[in-house]
């Protein structure tokens, strides 16, 4: 473990310091694309305009003989896109991979000053952290790259979910976590094909009540895992997300498996259809009625002290911070999308 004064110190002679606070940026959604189709990259400036984030995706879901192509179209894509206030991110392929290293160095080396965030797939622990931080202070040093790029790890291995705390807090440079449910999935040896959400048999049967048919209700798989991640999150000062929902015919599994991810503290989620960036704008935006009760409660605790009765249920202390996270994201929210706050 680096000391205080260490942790802060670049780890190139030239590269930029690094932040000490995460920049204010609303993500409410991680929009994937697959660089390697002309189609697809041909949609991306108008694509910008619409979500939070742009991720070129250069790992799963690319066929190993598109690896090279999917590379330059990121680049190329990048180099040719205005994303103005739109974040810009790319998912590189795994550490063990033989397309990891050129991977970094040539998207560093040609767009380096436009990328914000390396998510890094299949994170272990935090010397795969340690790895990929070393790597880009010496390729911003080189190239002379003015911001530091973050990282942003995907939690997908059993060995990386034993380990989520001292991944959160490897280096300054993370940005946050994602839940990848289908890797961590097989790496567990879970008994499921499905990408997030729940199962059909992960249930609990209600008390048995004579002969009458027993109710069954359907659990969430990775409930343990997300709350597990947020903590870890939370407490480093980084960002937590849901990953994928795979079924894009069923918007409302994916509504509810967003919703329950964003109760739970998650800022965000991956969108991997097109029909996924309305669900996660929504659901990761409170509500106007949420925002509205928040903001009774700050304006009835301007100091957030003491107590007080609204609507004939107590406010305090805790109720007064809760309400703050909920007014200040609502702000934030509002700024993004260019409208007046909801129900402040």
């Amino acid at each position: 473990m680096k000391t205080p004064r260490a942790f802060y110190q670049p780890l190139a002679i030239g590269a930029p310091m690094p932040l000490r606070e995460l920049p204010v940026r609303v993500e409410r959604m991680i929009h994937f694309v697959p660089p390697h189709l002309d189609k697809l990259r041909a949609k991306v400036p108008d694509l910008a305009r619409q979500v939070d984030v742009v991720l070129g995706n250069l790992e799963d879901a690319i066929p190993a003989d598109q690896k090279l192509a999917a590379r330059r179209g990121f680049i190329e894509m990048a180099k040719a896109t205005d994303f103005g206030d739109t974040g810009l991110w790319t998912r590189i392929n795994a550490l063990d991979s033989p397309w990891m290293l050129d991977d970094v160095v040539e998207i560093v080396g040609a767009i380096g000053d436009k990328l914000d965030v390396v998510m890094v797939p299949k994170v272990q622990g935090p010397w795969d952290i340690h790895y990929v931080d070393q790597l880009l202070a010496q390729l911003e040093a080189k190239g002379g790259v003015r911001k530091p790029i973050l990282i942003h790890a995907i939690l997908e291995t059993a060995e990386g979910v034993k380990n989520v705390e001292a991944i959160a807090t490897a280096s300054p440079r993370m940005h946050g976590m994602s839940l990848g449910p289908a890797d961590l999935a097989a790496s567990r040896g879970m008994k499921t094909t499905r990408v997030g959400g729940g199962h059909p048999d992960y249930v609990v049967l209600a008390d048995a009540a004579g002969d009458a048919p027993r109710a069954a209700f359907q659990q969430d798989l990775w409930h343990y895992t997300v709350a597990k991640m947020v903590d870890a999150c939370m407490a480093a000062g980084i960002k937590p997300f849901y990953g994928p929902f795979g079924d894009f015919s069923d918007g409302a599994a994916c509504e509810a498996q967003f919703r329950n991810a964003f109760l739970m503290g998650c800022v965000g989620a991956w969108s991997l259809h097109p029909s996924q960036i309305d669900i996660a704008k929504r659901v990761f935006s409170p509500r106007p009625e949420e925002v509205a009760m928040a903001k009774r409660i700050l304006d009835a605790m301007p100091d957030g002290t003491g107590a007080v009765m609204i609507d004939g249920k107590m406010q305090d202390d805790a109720t007064w911070k809760q309400a703050k996270v909920i007014v200040d994201l609502a702000r934030q929210v509002a700024a993004r999308d260019g409208e007046t706050p909801h129900g402040l």
